[in-house]
């Protein structure tokens, strides 16, 4: 794995049957549809891969299966984010055998965390990682958002980057800035249409969700913001705000977000559209909007 991480990662989504089992022929399918779109990593169990709904069985099944089909194309990274460190453990040594290349860390979820005691948590967790982390500052699930003290002590413990998805764009230039002399920390934005703004500033790439409907055009924006091409970027984002539009704002509630990407997906012919409880998969009118929406889209 080549330092620093760079490109499009998408946070690939979990195409279940049902609660105990992979949709295993969906899940080959989905995985050659981002390669073959150009994606240049891919991140299991991250939000969008519904991590903290599915039993520890089914998170290693996933891992094997996914790092087997993805059989080291491209670098794998692991989300191992709990409640209970030596849950994070197990993932992280699962991780490791199956053959992912890093570990994603964001904050341990339900009780609010202070920065002292996120310091004292990383502390006690980075020496006992198989693998090289990075951290994942996500602050509307965790109820913590990781300071640039935070950050420079994960670094100091081995962490390799940050993925940032506060959706705050000053704190991003700051990351960047904090961290341009360091040039194998990666700086990868979670907000889609940040793309072009990380790379002009010096950041590395995205984790993007919609990476998993159309990966081409993810990497087309990433590709087109290295080089600057300032048309190819105004094209590209005008159909990314499409698919705000027609995709994610279909549903009502926050767990659109899954919901709505596994509906596509669907639509294309990929992957199930099972959603892991508590959470449901859209109503038959959602699920047809989404499928008109993806033909009218047509990219």
């Amino acid at each position: 794995m080549k330092l620093p991480l760079k490109g499009i990662i998408p946070p690939i989504v979990t195409p279940l049957i049902n609660n105990n089992e992979i949709d295993e022929p969906g899940l080959k399918k989905l995985i050659e549809h981002l390669i073959d779109g150009g994606v240049h990593g891919i991140f299991l169990l991250g939000t969008t891969g519904e991590a903290p709904n599915l039993s520890y069985k089914l998170r290693k099944d996933f891992i094997t299966k996914a790092c087997a089909f993805i059989d080291k194309r491209v670098p794998v990274m692991v989300g191992i984010t709990d409640t209970c460190i030596e849950g994070s453990l197990e993932i992280a040594e699962a991780s490791k055998n199956a053959g992912a290349d890093a570990l994603v860390i964001a904050p341990p979820y339900y009780i609010p965390m202070e920065q002292i005691e996120m310091v004292e948590y990383l502390e006690n967790l980075a020496p006992q990682l198989p693998l090289p982390f990075l951290m994942y500052n996500m602050p509307s699930c965790t109820k913590l958002h990781m300071t640039l003290d935070t950050v420079k002590k994960a670094k100091e413990l081995g962490a390799i980057g940050i993925k940032d998805s506060s959706g705050n764009m000053a704190y991003l230039y700051s990351l960047i800035e904090e961290f341009k002399d360091s040039p194998e920390f990666s700086i990868i934005a979670g907000s889609e249409l940040f793309i072009p703004e990380t790379i002009f500033h010096g950041g590395h790439g995205a984790v993007a969700g919609g990476a998993n409907i159309f990966p081409r055009l993810f990497v087309d924006l990433y590709e087109a913001s290295v080089a600057k091409d300032l048309a190819k970027i105004s094209e590209l984002r005008d159909k990314m705000i499409l698919i705000e539009t027609k995709i994610y704002n279909v549903g009502q509630y926050s767990s659109k977000y899954i919901k709505t990407i596994k509906s596509a997906l669907s639509a294309l012919g990929i992957c199930n559209d099972f959603v892991a409880s508590p959470f449901r998969k859209f109503n038959e009118a959602e699920t047809n909007q989404i499928k008109q929406n993806i033909k009218e889209l047509n990219f």
